[in-house]
């Protein structure tokens, strides 16, 4: 499994922590020194069955600088991915990829539904 996440991120912590505690193998990547790239946002979010907005940081301070909130319906996925291309902290961490499964964000439920 490959973890992307910011390893500064007390949510990203919380969630390795959990991964190791179930001894969960995963090969961990930094999303600001490793940005995803457009086409590999693209194939998680195809692959997750979420909509594009939960791949979005909505929290973050890149976020509310660049007045996401109001742009975001009026841009096209496209946009949406190359723009989420451009920065790891405008991306919601950590993303979880396997084989079978893309989980945004962590919610220790939804972890062990999906992954125990």
């Amino acid at each position: 499994m490959l973890f992307v996440n910011y390893p500064k991120c007390s949510t990203c912590r919380k969630a390795k922590n959990w991964l190791d505690e179930h001894d969960i193998e995963y090969e961990s990547r930094h999303i600001i020194d490793d940005n995803p790239s457009a086409d590999e946002l693209r194939q998680w979010w195809n692959a997750s069955d979420l909509p594009l907005k939960r791949f979005f940081n909505t929290s973050g301070m890149k976020y509310r600088e660049l007045k996401l909130k109001d742009k975001l319906p009026d841009m096209s996925e496209d946009d949406q991915l190359d723009l989420l291309a451009t920065d790891g902290m405008l991306v919601k961490r950590p993303i979880l990829i396997g084989d079978n499964t893309v989980l945004v964000g962590f919610k220790v439920k939804e972890w062990e539904e999906k992954l125990l």
